[in-house]
This record gives C-alpha cells, sequence and structure tokens, in this order.
C-alpha cells in the first residue's frame, strides 16, 4: 500500500514531464497530495472539479443500472489528456494532467492503474 504522497511523487519519478498530479478524495473533492511542474496549474481547482466528473459519471451508471465500474475517465484537450484513475474502493482518485504531444497515453493509463490499486 501506498499514501498518497507516496503515489504523486512515484507517478512524478515516471513521468516526469506531467502537467500536474493528485490523489484526490472522491467525496469532497480535496488532494490528499499532488504536484504540478507549471506554476500557473491550479491543482485544486482541478481537483474540485474532476471530482464532479467523477461523482457525475458514477450518478449517471447507477441511474442506467449498468453493472459497471469506472476504469478511467479521460479527458482529450487541444494539447492537453487529463486522466481520472479510481481507486479500487472508488473513496479516492488519482488526477493526472499531461502534454499530449510528450506522453504515450497508453503508458499513462498502466502507470495510474499500476499506482490506484497500491492507494490507502
Amino acid at each position: 500500500m501506498s499514501s498518497p504522497k507516496q503515489t504523486v511523487q512515484e507517478i512524478l519519478n515516471e513521468l516526469p514531464t506531467l502537467l500536474a498530479v493528485a490523489v484526490v478524495e472522491t467525496e469532497t473533492g480535496m488532494p490528499l497530495a499532488s504536484h504540478a511542474n507549471i506554476a500557473e496549474f491550479d491543482i485544486e481547482t482541478a481537483a474540485a472539479y474532476n471530482t464532479e466528473v467523477v461523482k457525475a459519471k458514477l450518478k449517471a451508471i447507477k441511474a442506467l443500472k449498468l453493472n459497471q465500474t469506472i476504469q478511467d475517465i479521460l479527458l482529450t484537450l487541444t494539447d492537453q489528456l487529463h486522466l481520472l484513475k479510481l481507486s479500487p474502493t472508488g473513496d479516492k482518485f488519482i488526477y493526472l494532467a499531461v502534454n499530449s504531444r510528450d506522453t504515450n497515453l497508453a503508458q499513462a493509463r498502466q502507470i495510474l492503474k499500476a499506482h490506484s490499486g497500491l492507494l490507502n
């Protein structure tokens, strides 16, 4: 098991060119640990709004009576990729923002998959 701070550091080690990463509490939207490589990236605001994305998708799955769980959520922006990966219990998620030109999406997904399974 890894703490949120350890998780952020390990992801940063594996993806040093990331724009931002955070471990976020799903209920409150508060980052438990975070890092941004660019000063103007407001990680707290991003975490709060992405929490609403996660909650909306969870509500939609429930309303549609789908027997499914979220693997990850990908938001594709003009030149950025934002990935949201829930922990196995769903009480936390990892939020990752990367530059789409500098990052292999499959690699980023694998890194988040490995780390989300270890969150405590």
